[in-house]
């Protein structure tokens, strides 16, 4: 793999690894509004987290139910808020009617289905028209302080049972039912008591008023909006397990981007031949470990016999006994003269071969 295309896998590795830490951090500190519409946990302009902060600041006990209501067990003296919901089972609407009956008090807020019809039988049924005013139609101690709901989109109840407390007549947008104990508040719109409408008119005190006294607990079924019980590993959001599978695929391509694919490493530099040093001195140990020495003092023969072997005309050229005697003649010593006698057998034989062409080359000097 080329320098560049490690560059390029590296950058891109590391662009994908700043995402998703960025996502992550995302998610643990907050980041920008989000959530569900009509959630508790929800922060985003639809959603319901700064009505259940107003409850815990106004001395409400909040708590938010992530299990259905059938199988939980909800206090009667606690209110029950159900925002948004969509899906109640039949087991569930059975659990909340049985809620409501031993005293407990329920806040609906938004489109109610069939499942509102066993709670309350012969209740309202919800419309998609909005009502033209909102009017106190009936005295109630929810509306003791409310004069004016800030309540944009649609909905309405029609017909039933239930008494209408605010609207118009034959349309309202808050209707209240008694089931036993209990007391049933149907608001046919959320969206008084979102985060974006809350703080408008009197919405505020309606929901408190919604609530009921301190006293009560304020649980919110949060089931109903996707976020169930699970705990340890099981509870981590997919989202999350995307953004930790996108994590370690940027770190293992920058790991093969950052590593050699195949083969050993490639050394630093080139090997050199060795130095000529090395090589005299392992060509001389196998000369020395051979001893071709007779082959070695070839020449200096050759030079001595040029020397004294006689004149350059001589038809046949001095024999070695002969260029022994001769060398004695000049002068040198014998234990010298005598390698020219017989091939060198000894490291001594060449030294005295040395000495005798010294000696007669130094006498043949003009």
């Amino acid at each position: 793999m080329s320098g560049w295309w490690k560059i390029g896998i590296g950058v891109v590795a590391a662009v994908v690894a700043l995402n998703v830490a960025l996502a992550l951090i995302h998610q643990f500190t907050g980041g920008t509004p989000s959530g569900p519409a009509s959630s508790s946990y929800s922060s985003s302009t639809r959603g319901a987290a700064a009505y259940a902060s107003l409850l815990g600041r106004a001395g409400h006990p909040v708590e938010r139910l992530r299990r259905p209501p059938s199988e939980a067990h909800l206090d009667p003296d606690a209110t029950v808020v159900v925002l948004g919901a969509a899906g109640v089972s039949d087991e569930d609407a059975v659990a909340l009617r049985r809620f409501v009956r031993a005293g407990g008090r329920l806040v609906v807020g938004g489109p109610g289905g069939a499942w509102l019809r066993v709670v309350v039988p012969a209740g309202p049924t919800w419309s998609a028209v909005r009502p033209g005013a909102l009017e106190t139609l009936a005295p109630a101690p929810e509306l003791a302080r409310v004069r004016r709901v800030d309540a944009p989109g649609d909905g309405s109840w029609i017909r039933g049972s239930a008494l209408p407390l605010l609207g118009e007549r034959g349309r309202s947008l808050l209707a209240v039912a008694t089931a036993g104990g209990g007391r049933v508040l149907l608001l046919a719109n959320a969206a008084p008591l979102q985060n974006r409408l809350l703080a408008h008119a009197d919405n505020a005190a309606l929901g408190l008023a919604l609530a009921g006294p301190k006293e009560r607990h304020a649980v919110f079924l949060e089931s109903y909006h996707g976020y169930g019980s699970a705990s340890g590993l099981a509870a981590i959001p997919a989202r999350w397990w995307i953004g930790f599978g996108l994590l370690g695929l940027a770190a293992l391509t920058l790991m093969i981007a950052s590593g050699r694919r195949f083969g050993p490493p490639q050394a630093a530099a080139r090997d050199l031949a060795p130095p000529r040093r090395e090589y005299v001195e392992s060509l001389a140990g196998v000369l020395a470990r051979s001893q071709p020495r007779e082959a070695a003092v070839r020449p200096v023969r050759a030079r001595i016999q040029e020397l004294i072997g006689g004149p350059p005309g001589l038809e046949q050229a001095a024999t070695d006994s002969e260029l022994r005697a001769r060398a004695v003649e000049r002068g040198v010593r014998e234990a010298d003269a005598d390698a020219l006698a017989h091939p060198a057998r000894s490291d001594s034989d060449v030294v005295a071969l040395g000495r005798v062409l010294e000696q007669v080359e130094r006498q043949s000097r003009p």
